[in-house]
């Protein structure tokens, strides 16, 4: 392992290695006195401290929305879940009233509160610090909710959601009323294919990032290649990625002239689908030696079960 030491570093790597820790996927909303609502995309998110109870989160000093933050009395943190992908990309985006076609309601200083979400705290401006380029401001707690739906998570430059870890393979055994012992965790359809998608990225992810390709890079380069030309946009919503990490690894396969743009179309160059031959090849030869012992008819009777449960 190679360690990247600098003393100036590169903005864009650091980025991309901090991409590495997962995070949750927020909308920070605020209003002022005067009644101007902001609302903001972050994961920045974060606990600091339960007694007192204080959150923080951060804002680029640049941010239009810094000044209705400092005028705010009060900030809400809507902790998005899973399916609400959209809701975090239009709060990431430029908008004159962001709110306009936005279901919400007002909390304590009618900061908004989004429906739907994972949970909410409802936070009392209690300090603002310099932080580089950025604010870090920290809330004191007042009122949350705790809905607990599956929350969105950010991972390498694309969304996530939350498979819980199977842990080491445990040593349960129930006895039913007829006698009979079943390992019910290795009975459960849910833990198997869990179990299974996690050995299976294990034996995989490692080829493919041998490419020298990050992951997100590697699937923009397959799926335009399986789905030919389209706009930026589109790729965003198949793949499932925010705006800026999606210029962002757009502009690296741009500079490698392997995806090439006109006007908002996107399509790959012939050294472009080259790459994603490769990587293609890659996932079909890691497939196969994984499914080789399955006969035809089983191969079959597995994808009709996968297309049915999606």
């Amino acid at each position: 392992m190679s360690s990247q030491i600098s003393e100036a570093v590169d903005p864009k790597a650091l980025r991309a290695a901090l991409g590495n820790f997962a995070t949750g996927v927020t909308v920070i909303t605020a209003c002022t006195p005067d009644g101007d609502k902001a609302g903001v995309t972050a994961n920045s998110f974060n606990s600091v401290s339960l007694d007192p109870p204080l959150v923080l989160w951060s804002i680029m000093k640049s941010s239009a929305s810094v000044k209705i933050f400092d005028q705010a009395s009060h900030f809400a943190v809507n902790v998005l879940a899973a399916d609400q992908i959209n809701l975090s990309n239009h709060f990431a985006r430029p908008s004159d009233d962001k709110f306009a076609s936005v279901d919400y309601e007002n909390g304590v200083g009618n900061a908004p509160l989004l429906p739907d979400c994972s949970a909410r705290f409802q936070c009392e401006n209690h300090e603002r610090i310099d932080g580089g380029d950025h604010w870090i401001l920290i809330g004191k707690v007042v009122a949350f909710d705790d809905v607990g739906r599956s929350p969105l998570l950010y991972h390498g430059g694309a969304y996530s959601a939350v498979i819980p870890h199977s842990g080491a393979k445990p040593q349960v055994a129930e006895t039913d009323a007829s006698g009979i012992t079943e390992k019910l965790l290795e009975n459960n359809l849910y833990f198997q294919m869990i179990q299974a998608v996690r050995r299976y990225q294990a034996s995989y992810q490692p080829l493919q990032l041998a490419t020298g390709l990050r992951t997100i890079e590697a699937r923009m380069l397959m799926t335009l290649n399986d789905v030919g030309s389209m706009s930026a946009q589109s790729l965003e919503q198949l793949i499932g990625m925010p705006d800026q990490d999606l210029y962002a690894a757009l502009e690296t396969l741009k500079r490698k002239e392997w995806v090439a743009q006109s006007d908002d179309s996107l399509s790959l160059t012939s050294a472009g689908n080259a790459q994603a031959e490769a990587l293609w090849k890659i996932s079909i030869d890691r497939q196969q030696a994984v499914f080789e012992s399955f006969s035809d008819d089983e191969m079959a009777t597995f994808q009709k079960i996968l297309s049915a449960i999606q």
